[in-house]
């Protein structure tokens, strides 16, 4: 360590791995504005959070894949870091989303934006319906972030015509909710086609593959331009955290028996 620097304590990885998850990767650098707001909340500077996030990028296994080191030198606790996110991402997506507004002093509610004026104004349904819309807002941010706003099929890039799509459904598998791994950046049409399983994308290799339902005699040609050509066709991947095949694998299943 060079003189006058000063090791990283647990909250400040914390705060750079929540950042790190929100950040396309080509974005992380000293000149973000959300690389600058970071630096003055921990008292860094964008220098020093934008070589962290190079960090966090070594021990990225889909970088890895592409030939992508990340930064050398990230230390034992970084690594401790990121494997207790690897390992348990909603957990450890939930504290880091709290310390992150206690840092702002704010709290995760207004932090995510979250309107609870329409809800109940007590009892377990507002708690409940709160932190399921703060899950869904945070995974939103990072697939997007992932995707670097741009739905994998059609290209299309206009945030507000995006959803954060899961892979495995939200309500099959309680673990793995805000498991970036776990999502898709699509548009909202074909979000609805994956839902209901009319598309899907081979674990196998990443290619789009469309139901029968959509090559019946006599089809609009909507849907042939809507779903039909983009058959065969590989998704655009992002750069980090790359969709998981055992997720997809799932998708593939019960897509194959709905064939």
């Amino acid at each position: 360590m060079k003189e006058g620097q000063t090791l990283w304590n647990r909250d400040e990885l914390i705060l750079a791995i929540n950042l790190y998850c929100k950040l396309p990767f080509g974005k992380m650098h000293k000149g973000n504005p959300s690389v600058k707001e970071l630096a003055e909340i921990i008292d860094r500077s964008p220098d020093a959070v934008a070589r962290k996030l190079g960090n966090f990028a070594s021990f990225d296994p889909s970088l890895k894949a592409r030939g992508i080191k990340g930064l050398p030198k990230a230390g034992k606790l970084s690594e401790k870091i990121w494997n207790e996110f690897y390992n348990n991402w909603d957990a450890a997506l939930i504290e880091s989303e709290r310390l992150l507004a206690k840092n702002m002093h704010t709290i995760i509610e207004k932090l995510n934006e979250i309107d609870t004026k329409d809800l109940l104004k007590q009892g377990l349904d507002k708690k409940r319906i709160v932190n399921t819309r703060i899950n869904q807002c945070i995974f939103r941010k990072m697939i997007l972030a992932t995707y670097n706003n741009t739905c994998c099929i059609t290209g299309i890039n206009k945030p507000e015509l995006l959803t954060a799509s899961h892979i495995v459904q939200w309500s099959k598998d309680k673990k793995n909710r805000l498991n970036p791994m776990n999502g898709l950046c699509l548009n909202a049409l074909h979000d609805r086609a994956f839902d209901n399983r009319l598309i899907t994308i081979s674990a196998n290799d990443y290619t789009i593959k469309i139901s029968s339902a959509f090559k019946k005699k006599d089809i609009p040609k909507s849907i042939e331009e809507t779903f039909l050509r983009f058959e065969g066709m590989r998704i655009n991947l992002p750069d980090k955290f790359l969709p998981s095949k055992e997720f997809l694998k799932v998708h593939n299943h019960f897509f194959d028996r709905k064939e």
